[in-house]
């Protein structure tokens, strides 16, 4: 991977679930506004499974999927077999949006989290994401959300900072 910033944009229960049948395991209308400002613009990076949950390429942003199989090959994205391969044109974050193992892959490069903590444990989750509990991440911004009509729990949007 090139010097670019790398930032982890994710979305996690109080227990640490960031999927289930490789979905989402909520549908928070308030996260996905977040999710959008904050990758618009930017190149954003996926496994092959994440990209098949999503089941397109996002709009406004360079998608790159992470992928170790040479059959697979959306029209309407970049696949690349390796992080090294990841070279970004100028200045700009690469914006890293799972799943769980391309989260492990590129957190030892990434400087920023931005995590949407979800405040409920889901009980049935099959993927999860810890790495943000570590004490080499602290806390620099927390906005608190109540549930509402669109949004079936609270959350809170973090920003955590590598200080180690």
């Amino acid at each position: 991977m090139t010097n670019a910033v790398v930032e982890l944009v994710v979305a996690v229960s109080e227990n640490d679930v960031i999927g289930r049948a490789n979905q989402l395991p909520w549908r928070l209308s308030g996260d996905l506004r977040h999710f959008k400002s904050l990758t618009m613009g930017h190149h954003i990076l996926m496994g092959r499974k994440t990209y098949q949950s999503i089941g397109k390429a996002l709009p406004g942003r360079t998608n790159w999927v992470l992928s170790r199989s040479s059959d697979f090959k959306p029209a309407d994205c970049k696949v690349i077999g390796t992080l090294e391969a990841a070279q970004l044109d100028g200045d700009g974050a690469l914006m890293v949006i799972g799943g769980a193992e391309v989260y492990q892959q590129c957190l030892p490069q990434a400087s920023r989290i931005h995590l949407t903590l979800v405040h409920t444990e889901i009980t049935d989750g099959d993927t999860f994401f810890t790495a943000w509990r570590d004490p080499e991440w602290t806390e620099s911004r927390r906005e608190r959300h109540e549930a509402d009509e669109k949004n079936a729990y609270p959350y809170s949007f973090l920003t955590l900072d590598r200080t180690l």
